[in-house]
Protein backbone atom coordinates (compact mmCIF):
# COMPACT_ATOMS: atom_id res chain seq x y z
CA UNK A 1 0.00 0.00 0.00
CA UNK A 2 1.57 2.97 -0.94
CA UNK A 3 1.37 5.17 2.19
CA UNK A 4 2.30 8.44 2.49
CA UNK A 5 4.21 9.83 6.49
CA UNK A 6 3.50 12.88 7.67
CA UNK A 7 6.49 13.65 10.11
CA UNK A 8 6.57 16.22 12.48
CA UNK A 9 10.07 15.61 14.01
CA UNK A 10 13.24 12.56 13.40
CA UNK A 11 13.00 11.09 16.70
CA UNK A 12 9.25 10.65 16.46
CA UNK A 13 9.56 8.99 13.20
CA UNK A 14 11.99 6.30 14.09
CA UNK A 15 9.61 3.53 15.53
CA UNK A 16 6.85 4.94 13.30
CA UNK A 17 8.83 3.85 10.23
CA UNK A 18 10.13 0.27 11.73
CA UNK A 19 6.65 -0.75 12.64
CA UNK A 20 5.33 0.13 9.06
CA UNK A 21 7.99 -1.55 7.70
CA UNK A 22 7.30 -5.02 9.45
CA UNK A 23 3.21 -4.44 8.34
CA UNK A 24 5.01 -4.48 4.86
CA UNK A 25 4.84 -0.89 3.92
CA UNK A 26 7.28 1.18 2.73
CA UNK A 27 6.76 4.90 3.75
CA UNK A 28 7.49 7.99 1.66
CA UNK A 29 8.41 10.73 4.61
CA UNK A 30 6.54 13.90 4.04
CA UNK A 31 7.69 17.18 6.30
CA UNK A 32 5.33 19.77 6.27
CA UNK A 33 5.47 22.04 9.95
CA UNK A 34 4.90 25.41 9.72
CA UNK A 35 4.05 25.29 13.19
CA UNK A 36 8.06 25.03 14.31
CA UNK A 37 9.26 28.18 15.89
CA UNK A 38 11.88 30.13 15.67
CA UNK A 39 13.21 29.07 12.87
CA UNK A 40 16.62 28.20 13.79
CA UNK A 41 14.47 25.00 15.83
CA UNK A 42 12.58 25.00 12.32
CA UNK A 43 15.66 24.29 10.36
CA UNK A 44 17.37 21.75 13.56
CA UNK A 45 14.39 19.40 12.60
CA UNK A 46 14.75 19.99 9.23
CA UNK A 47 18.28 19.03 8.69
CA UNK A 48 18.02 15.94 11.45
CA UNK A 49 15.25 14.38 9.35
CA UNK A 50 17.22 14.53 6.21
CA UNK A 51 20.36 12.73 7.64
CA UNK A 52 17.84 10.41 9.54
CA UNK A 53 16.36 9.77 6.07
CA UNK A 54 19.86 9.30 4.51
CA UNK A 55 20.95 7.14 6.61
CA UNK A 56 17.87 4.41 7.13
CA UNK A 57 16.94 5.11 3.51
CA UNK A 58 13.91 6.52 3.95
CA UNK A 59 12.30 8.34 0.87
CA UNK A 60 11.91 12.03 1.87
CA UNK A 61 9.47 14.48 0.28
CA UNK A 62 10.46 17.96 1.78
CA UNK A 63 7.48 20.59 1.49
CA UNK A 64 9.42 23.78 3.26
CA UNK A 65 7.50 26.56 4.44
CA UNK A 66 8.53 28.70 7.08
CA UNK A 67 5.76 31.76 8.66
CA UNK A 68 5.58 32.84 12.23
CA UNK A 69 3.35 35.67 10.80
CA UNK A 70 0.58 33.11 9.26
CA UNK A 71 0.87 30.34 12.25
CA UNK A 72 0.67 33.74 15.01
CA UNK A 73 -2.45 34.79 13.26
CA UNK A 74 -4.01 32.03 12.75
CA UNK A 75 -3.96 30.88 16.49
CA UNK A 76 -5.03 33.82 17.61
CA UNK A 77 -6.73 34.99 20.45
CA UNK A 78 -7.12 31.08 21.26
CA UNK A 79 -3.52 30.43 21.98
CA UNK A 80 -4.88 27.38 24.19
CA UNK A 81 -6.90 26.04 21.47
CA UNK A 82 -4.38 26.37 19.25
CA UNK A 83 -3.30 22.84 18.75
CA UNK A 84 -6.47 21.95 16.36
CA UNK A 85 -5.24 24.81 13.98
CA UNK A 86 -1.73 23.01 13.53
CA UNK A 87 -3.20 19.62 13.13
CA UNK A 88 -5.68 20.79 10.54
CA UNK A 89 -3.12 22.36 8.88
CA UNK A 90 -0.41 19.38 8.74
CA UNK A 91 -3.38 17.46 7.94
CA UNK A 92 -4.83 18.82 5.11
CA UNK A 93 -1.61 19.68 3.64
CA UNK A 94 -0.07 16.10 3.75
CA UNK A 95 -3.52 14.45 2.12
CA UNK A 96 -4.05 17.06 -0.55
CA UNK A 97 -0.13 15.58 -1.32
CA UNK A 98 -1.05 12.10 -0.80
CA UNK A 99 -4.15 12.68 -3.09
CA UNK A 100 -2.34 14.35 -5.93
CA UNK A 101 0.61 12.04 -5.87
CA UNK A 102 -1.27 8.78 -6.10
CA UNK A 103 -0.66 7.54 -2.14
CA UNK A 104 -3.46 5.21 -1.32
CA UNK A 105 -3.07 6.35 2.26
CA UNK A 106 -1.26 8.85 4.83
CA UNK A 107 -0.71 9.05 8.17
CA UNK A 108 1.38 10.81 10.74
CA UNK A 109 3.81 10.71 13.64
CA UNK A 110 2.40 12.92 15.66
CA UNK A 111 0.66 9.56 16.78
CA UNK A 112 3.78 8.19 18.52
CA UNK A 113 3.09 11.13 21.13
CA UNK A 114 1.87 10.88 24.68
CA UNK A 115 1.75 15.03 24.65
CA UNK A 116 -0.34 15.30 21.53
CA UNK A 117 -4.48 14.61 21.74
CA UNK A 118 -5.14 11.80 20.17
CA UNK A 119 -8.35 11.32 19.88
CA UNK A 120 -8.67 14.88 18.15
CA UNK A 121 -5.45 13.68 15.65
CA UNK A 122 -7.14 10.92 14.56
CA UNK A 123 -10.66 13.00 14.11
CA UNK A 124 -8.68 15.73 11.94
CA UNK A 125 -6.64 13.23 9.68
CA UNK A 126 -9.73 10.86 9.24
CA UNK A 127 -11.76 13.73 8.07
CA UNK A 128 -9.10 15.73 5.94
CA UNK A 129 -8.44 11.76 4.19
CA UNK A 130 -12.12 11.34 3.56
CA UNK A 131 -12.50 14.75 2.34
CA UNK A 132 -9.15 14.04 -0.37
CA UNK A 133 -10.14 10.13 -0.79
CA UNK A 134 -6.89 9.08 0.65
CA UNK A 135 -7.14 6.40 3.26
CA UNK A 136 -6.26 7.47 6.93
CA UNK A 137 -3.90 4.73 8.25
CA UNK A 138 -5.03 5.21 11.96
CA UNK A 139 -1.71 3.54 13.82
CA UNK A 140 -1.94 3.92 17.79
CA UNK A 141 2.15 4.14 17.89
CA UNK A 142 2.03 5.40 21.63
CA UNK A 143 3.24 2.26 22.98
CA UNK A 144 6.48 2.74 21.13
CA UNK A 145 7.45 6.52 22.03
CA UNK A 146 9.72 5.52 24.44
CA UNK A 147 11.78 3.06 22.60
CA UNK A 148 12.25 5.52 19.72
CA UNK A 149 13.42 8.34 21.97
CA UNK A 150 16.14 6.07 23.10
CA UNK A 151 16.97 4.56 19.73
CA UNK A 152 16.68 8.28 18.51
CA UNK A 153 19.06 9.24 20.91
CA UNK A 154 21.51 6.29 20.05
CA UNK A 155 21.74 7.32 16.39
CA UNK A 156 22.76 10.65 17.80
CA UNK A 157 19.50 12.47 16.43
CA UNK A 158 19.21 15.79 17.31
CA UNK A 159 15.95 15.87 20.30
CA UNK A 160 14.08 18.78 20.75
CA UNK A 161 12.55 19.93 23.89
CA UNK A 162 9.09 21.06 22.91
CA UNK A 163 6.51 20.32 20.52
CA UNK A 164 7.74 22.52 17.85
CA UNK A 165 5.50 25.98 18.60
CA UNK A 166 6.53 29.18 20.23
CA UNK A 167 3.71 28.93 22.52
CA UNK A 168 4.56 25.00 23.84
CA UNK A 169 8.46 26.70 24.41
CA UNK A 170 6.81 29.24 26.42
CA UNK A 171 5.13 26.81 28.75
CA UNK A 172 8.23 24.70 28.64
CA UNK A 173 9.78 27.25 30.14
CA UNK A 174 7.11 28.67 32.58
CA UNK A 175 7.30 25.28 34.17
CA UNK A 176 11.00 25.83 34.84
CA UNK A 177 10.24 29.01 36.30
CA UNK A 178 7.71 27.90 38.37
CA UNK A 179 9.40 24.55 39.78
CA UNK A 180 12.64 26.89 40.52
CA UNK A 181 10.61 29.07 42.55
CA UNK A 182 9.52 26.37 44.97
Amino acid sequence: MKTLLHICCAPCSVMCVDTLRNEGIEPVGYWFNPNIHPFTEYKQRREALKEYAEKTGLELVLEDYYNLREFVINVTPEFDSRCVYCYETRAEKAAEYAADNGFEAYTTTLLISPYQNHELLKEVFEKTGEKYGVRFLYRDFRPYFREGQQRAREMGIYMQKYCGCVFSEEERYNKKLFKNKK
